[in-house]
């Protein structure tokens, strides 16, 4: 997010929020934690924040889960590499050799 996208943050939130604090001090806090964010994750956050909450929100509630959702998207995205390498190896496999497995039961039982 850019400063631009704080102060239309802002805007939204003190909209639902009078009492929000808009101050330049706080916009500049704002913009330092919120830099790494996108502004539709943010707004996102906020949005939901109003329908569900009677106070404003905390930059970590601005913020949400988005360590998490990184995370959850890696983890998605390897689960489905590894997915498709069990795909791939069914394709390759073939059934044992005709009597394979007599063999191998007649010889555990003579052991």
């Amino acid at each position: 997010m850019n400063r631009a996208d704080v102060m239309r943050l802002f805007i939204v939130i003190s909209e639902s929020y009078p009492a929000f604090d808009t101050s330049p001090e706080n916009e500049e806090r704002h913009l330092k934690y919120l830099r790494d964010i996108p502004f539709e994750v943010a707004i996102q956050n906020v949005e939901q924040h109003i329908m569900t909450n009677k106070f404003y929100p905390t930059i970590a509630e601005i913020r949400g889960r988005l360590g998490e959702q990184i995370e959850r998207d890696r983890l998605r995205a390897e689960t489905a590499g590894y997915f498709a390498e069990r795909e791939a190896a069914r394709q390759r496999a073939c059934p044992p050799p005709l009597g394979w497995k007599e063999d191998i039961l007649e010889r555990l039982r003579k052991s």
